[in-house]
């Protein structure tokens, strides 16, 4: 069973900036891809970044590029989103999950462990 404890969401203004980490429990962290979800209220889950296991090969969703940056340790077996400009519409739940051994997937169901989310609004 792996567990994933996201931390460091909170209230920003537009413009300001806020990371979010997750940590993970288990031997096997590094082996595994880990990914970045958001879903607001009324939406769906979406995609948000995703990082390889040895953090070599990662991806973003289109509307964060250039703004956000996801990277981890794994001798801490944690991952970060560092979201900079933030903007009101980036307010949302956002989610770690653990993906798979190779893919950098974007879909909700190519993930099997979660967090419980944490919250991040961005006031303007």
């Amino acid at each position: 069973q792996v567990q994933l404890v996201e931390s460091g969401g909170g209230l920003v203004q537009a413009g300001g900036s806020l990371r979010l980490s997750c940590a993970a429990s288990g031997r096997t962290f590094s082996s595994y891809a880990m990914g970045w979800f958001r879903q607001a209220p009324g939406k769906e889950r979406e995609f948000v970044a995703a990082i390889r296991g040895s953090g070599g090969i990662i991806n973003y969703a289109d509307f964060v590029k250039g703004r956000f940056t996801i990277s981890r340790d794994n001798a801490k077996n944690t991952v970060y989103l560092q979201m900079n400009s933030l903007k009101p519409e980036d307010t949302a739940v956002y989610y770690c999950a653990r993906g798979g051994r190779l893919r950098l997937g974007a879909r909700p169901d190519e993930y099997d462990y979660w967090g419980q989310g944490a919250q991040v609004t961005v006031s303007s």
